[in-house]
């Protein structure tokens, strides 16, 4: 990570960050309710990769406070489907990691696999299934990249999905337990894949996500993830619009319930 990116996020900042938060496609709403917010461009920052123009992803960096937890946000995400490597990918991860943050929230928009989801569903993930074919530690030696022959098991830290139930519960909002599985995209799964992925055990499908919590686990940051579940896997009709308006109806649940959990931090 750059130092110019490190000491630019620490000169727009009220306060130093400890929570980073990777926002997803139609999500990036949550980062306009901040306390004490400030912005900057992706294009601003030196080693941020081009995020390119896809539709819900702001491409701003954010910083701010929810009940007084300092916060960096990421409007938008790198994905590989736009060319960037896993490396790359991952630079949020890396940069919170940087500025000292200890733990990092990805959300993301993603497809129901399992016949027990539905549009609007919140799941929290408890798992992944890399189905990239790459990783973002591939050629990370050094101190920046951590070890990266890192244990993957509770990747997604029980405590912290704890912590996200009871702020469901308190807020009476439902969190659905799930396995989240990470496909290259960017064209949407087949329905022979859609079987496919089913018969893994994975519960909803997206596109990103996966590279930033293996960045951050060789980094020693603690995750916590969240599937919107905007569309069933395959179905007819499947369009990138569609996922951006579940996105911003369930934006109003999402924030209250990001809130709930950043008090309890």
């Amino acid at each position: 990570v750059p130092q110019s990116d490190i000491d630019a996020v620490r000169a727009m900042a009220v306060q130093s960050p400890r929570v980073a938060i990777v926002l997803g496609s139609g999500l990036s709403g949550l980062a306009d309710t901040a306390d004490d917010s400030r912005s900057l461009s992706y294009t601003e920052l030196e080693g941020f990769p081009d995020v390119g123009d896809v539709v819900g992803h702001a491409g701003r960096l954010v910083t701010g406070s929810f009940a007084g937890v300092p916060v960096l946000m990421f409007q938008g995400r790198v994905h590989q489907y736009q060319g960037s490597s896993a490396w790359e990918a991952a630079y949020p991860a890396r940069l919170a990691a940087a500025i000292g943050c200890d733990t990092l929230i990805v959300t993301n928009a993603a497809g129901g696999i399992s016949a027990d989801l539905h549009t609007g569903d919140v799941v929290c993930i408890t798992d992944h299934i890399n189905l990239m074919g790459t990783n973002p530690l591939i050629g990370w030696p050094g101190p920046e990249g951590g070890n990266p022959f890192i244990p993957m098991r509770d990747a997604y830290d029980p405590g912290l999905r704890d912590v996200a139930k009871a702020a469901a519960d308190e807020e009476g909002l439902t969190l659905v337990d799930g396995i989240y599985a990470g496909l290259l995209g960017p064209s949407y799964e087949t329905p022979a894949e859609v079987a496919y992925l089913s018969s893994t055990g994975a519960d909803v499908v997206g596109m990103s996500t996966v590279p930033e919590v293996i960045a951050a686990r060789a980094l020693g940051i603690r995750v916590l993830g969240f599937s919107l579940v905007t569309n069933v896997a395959a179905g007819e009709g499947l369009s990138h619009v569609e996922v951006l308006e579940a996105g911003r109806v369930a934006a109003e649940s999402l924030t209250r319930l990001m809130i709930a959990i950043l008090r309890r931090l």
